[in-house]
């Protein structure tokens, strides 16, 4: 694609919040205060994208489950930490999900705004509860994700009418449908999660220079299923993929080998969940056979995944993550020198 270069150096959305900030509902001001901040180390480490840092967010789901009606949270923590959610209703948009805060990134710099957000099928496969179906709530998974692709698909658009040009969706889930021995899915079988977010991502008009990308997991398989591989990037139209490569697996390879040509990738060439630095060396060595598959103009570079997906769970310090976000720029100077 010949403006990948102007999302080179990416990363996920999340960042670690500063002490004090973990609660999404507290003083404004300090929100605003520590986005500003976010935006400011954002620039000085020469990412090609900015973020908030999700830092208005108890947790990655939190654009649209705090936006929308019909779900309702429960005291319950999954094995994943994260809060469980059920939904007792279709659900309803209350108004733009985060136009707002996308609109606000764009006054505090000229770094392209990115928005990241999770995907249709994801918060499906993990909010539907059958024992709800027969006292008003969704009939099935698949009705649940449809309706909140609507949602999110008419948010991607609203975005893009007011300048946005990098938008993500999260899905953790789908990656383990590619296993040879799939992982849970959720209540979401893997056609139906196909379904819903191609029906999120396709756009009926798509500008020049916009990029939808999905991140379908954390970690690829031990082996992947090729054949779903191809399904997976075949049947959701989305333009960029952003894909583990962290680890130096022959599955991580497999993932690229089964992209189409006219896809863009984002490798996430450095590990968040730990402070140890890569050899540059060896990352190096990654991307250069990754190159043999891809090419390197349609590719971008980025950590592994969000710093602190949940608020309170940060993976890494504050220190340690600006080290590693510094080693995503200097990787991506050593791939393409400073054409961005």
């Amino acid at each position: 694609m010949a403006d990948t270069f102007n999302y080179r150096i990416d990363h996920h959305g999340s960042l670690v919040r500063p002490a004090g900030l973990t609660d999404p509902g507290g003083d404004p001001a300090a929100l605003d205060a520590a986005v500003e901040e976010a935006v400011a180390l954002q620039r000085k480490v020469r990412s090609t994208v900015v973020t908030d840092g999700g830092f208005p967010y108890e947790d990655f789901r939190g654009a649209v489950l705090g936006g929308v009606s019909g779900f309702r949270r429960t005291g319950e923590t999954g094995p994943d930490g994260l809060v469980r959610w059920v939904a007792e209703s279709l659900p309803e948009a209350e108004g733009p999900l985060v136009a707002g805060r996308a609109a606000r990134l764009a006054e505090l710099t000229v770094i392209a705004p990115k928005v990241s957000l999770p995907s249709p099928a994801y918060l499906a496969a993990t909010t539907f509860d059958p024992a709800l179906a027969g006292s008003g709530g969704p009939a099935s998974a698949r009705e649940l994700g449809e309706a909140l692709a609507e949602i999110i698909r008419a948010e991607i658009g609203l975005l893009v009418s007011r300048g946005v040009r990098l938008i993500q969706l999260d899905n953790p889930l789908l990656l383990g449908h590619l296993a040879a021995e799939p992982t849970a899915p959720g209540a979401l079988s893997f056609e139906d999660a196909l379904a819903v977010e191609a029906l999120a991502v396709r756009l009926d008009e798509r500008p020049e220079g916009v990029r939808i990308g999905v991140c379908p997991g954390r970690r690829a398989p031990d082996e992947v299923d090729r054949a779903g591989a191809g399904r997976l990037y075949g049947e959701i139209p989305a333009d960029r993929w952003i894909l583990p490569y962290d680890q130096g697996t022959a599955a991580e390879l497999d993932l690229l080998r089964a992209l189409p040509e006219d896809r863009d990738v984002c490798l996430g060439v450095v590990d968040a969940t730990t402070p140890e630095l890569e050899e540059i060396d060896t990352v190096l060595a990654r991307i250069d056979a990754a190159a043999e598959i891809k090419d390197i103009e349609d590719m971008a570079l980025s950590p592994s995944r969000g710093f602190a997906d949940i608020a309170a769970r940060p993976l890494v310090g504050a220190e340690d993550q600006r080290r590693k976000l510094v080693l995503v720029e200097t990787l991506a100077r050593y791939c393409w020198g400073n054409e961005f």
